[in-house]
C-alpha cells in the first residue's frame, strides 16, 4: 500500500478529473488547482479538498510534496518547470512538451532538483499491454516483423491540437516499447476534414534499425471506437484489443505462421491464445507508481528516458504532416 502523499492536481477538464478521481481514491489528493473557478471548486467539493486559483500560492506550500499536471499541453513546459524549481515530484499528461528541447531542459531541471518526472503515458500502465511486452520480450512471438495500431474514436474534436497530437502519443509509445529502439524513418499523412488546418486523422509509418515495420492509424471522427494494437511476429500474432467487451478478449495470440512453399509465401492459421491476464485500472496503476516514485520506492516508468524518443518520434510525424 502507498503511502499516504500531498499531491496538488493542476487542471481538472476532460481527463483531469478522472485524476483527481483517482488520487482521491488512493488518499493522495490534497488541492486542486484550475483556472477555471467554477470547473475547479465543483471538482474539489466532490472530493472533500481544497480548491485553490494560485499556481504560485500552492506551490509554495511545504506539505505539498508532488503535482499532477493535466493542463493543456501547450502550458506543460512552463508548469512542469515551476513545479520543479519549487522542489516538487512532477506527474505530466502527454505529451511532455510540445517541443523536444522543451522536454530536455524538463528533464535536466528535474536531474538537477533530484525530483521525480513522470510523464502520463497511460497503456503502459494498462496490465493487458503490460502482458503483451513480456511476450514480446520473452521470445513467445519469434523476432517482431510488424506493429500496428489504430486509435479510432467518434469522441471530441479538438480545436487546440490535431488527431496527432491528441491520439497518437499513446500508440508512439507502445510501437517504440515493442521496438526497443527510436525509428529511423517517420512518414504521416493526414486530413483536415473538419477545420481548415487541424488534422482530424493520420496515418504514421514508422521503420526501425532492426527491419521493423509499424503503422498508426488515429482519428476521431470514426463512427465507432476502435483501439487495438497487432504485433506480429515470426512465431505467433497478438492483439491488445482495449475496445473488446469482454476483459479475458483483450490479449489473444493467434498461432498463425508464414510458410515457404516452392518460394511462395503461405500464411498456415493456427489456434487463438487467450491470455490470462489480471484485471485493473491503468489510470489507478499509474497513479499508484507515481506515488511510489515520490515516495523514493522506485523510478518512474515513463520517464523523460522513455518520454523523449516518443516526443522526437511525434515531431517528426508532425515535419512529415506539414511538409507533405
Amino acid at each position: 500500500m502507498n503511502v499516504k502523499r500531498n499531491i496538488a492536481l493542476f487542471g481538472c477538464g476532460a481527463w483531469g478529473k478522472n485524476i483527481a478521481r483517482v488520487l482521491s481514491e488512493l488518499g493522495a489528493l490534497a488541492v486542486i488547482c484550475d483556472a477555471d473557478g467554477a470547473r475547479g471548486q465543483s471538482v474539489a467539493s466532490q472530493h472533500g479538498v481544497e480548491f485553490r486559483g494560485d499556481v504560485e500560492a500552492v506551490l509554495a506550500r511545504g506539505d505539498i510534496e508532488g503535482v499532477a499536471v493535466a493542463t493543456p499541453a501547450v502550458t506543460h513546459a512552463e508548469v512542469v518547470l515551476k513545479a520543479l524549481d519549487a522542489h516538487k515530484h512532477v506527474f505530466v499528461e502527454k505529451p511532455i512538451a510540445l517541443s523536444v528541447d522543451d522536454a530536455r531542459r524538463m528533464a535536466a531541471r528535474a536531474i538537477d532538483v533530484d525530483r521525480t518526472l513522470m510523464v502520463g503515458h497511460l497503456l503502459q500502465y494498462h496490465p493487458v499491454f503490460v502482458g503483451l511486452l513480456e511476450l514480446v520480450r520473452g521470445g513467445r512471438l519469434g523476432r517482431v516483423r510488424y506493429a500496428y495500431s489504430n486509435r479510432l474514436n467518434a469522441g471530441r474534436i479538438r480545436t487546440e491540437e490535431n488527431a496527432l497530437w491528441s491520439l497518437a502519443p499513446h500508440d508512439f509509445s507502445m510501437v517504440l516499447a515493442v521496438a526497443g529502439q527510436a525509428p529511423s524513418d517517420v512518414r504521416a499523412v493526414g486530413q483536415a476534414a473538419v477545420q481548415h488546418g487541424i488534422a482530424d486523422l493520420a496515418t504514421i509509418h514508422l521503420a526501425f534499425p532492426s527491419g521493423l515495420k509499424a503503422h498508426i492509424f488515429c482519428s476521431w471522427l470514426s463512427p465507432y471506437k476502435e483501439h487495438r494494437f497487432v504485433v506480429v511476429g515470426e512465431n505467433a500474432m497478438a492483439v491488445f484489443d482495449d475496445s473488446a467487451q469482454a476483459w479475458e478478449d483483450k490479449l489473444v495470440v493467434y498461432h498463425n505462421v508464414v510458410t515457404w512453399k516452392g518460394g511462395v509465401p503461405e500464411l498456415v492459421k493456427g489456434d487463438a491464445e487467450r491470455i490470462a491476464i489480471a484485471n485493473s485500472e491503468p489510470l489507478c496503476n499509474e497513479m499508484s507508481h507515481f506515488l511510489d516514485c515520490v515516495g523514493g520506492s522506485q523510478r518512474p516508468r515513463t520517464g523523460p528516458e522513455e518520454a523523449i524518443p516518443v516526443l522526437i518520434a511525434l515531431a517528426a510525424a508532425q515535419r512529415s504532416l506539414d511538409q507533405g
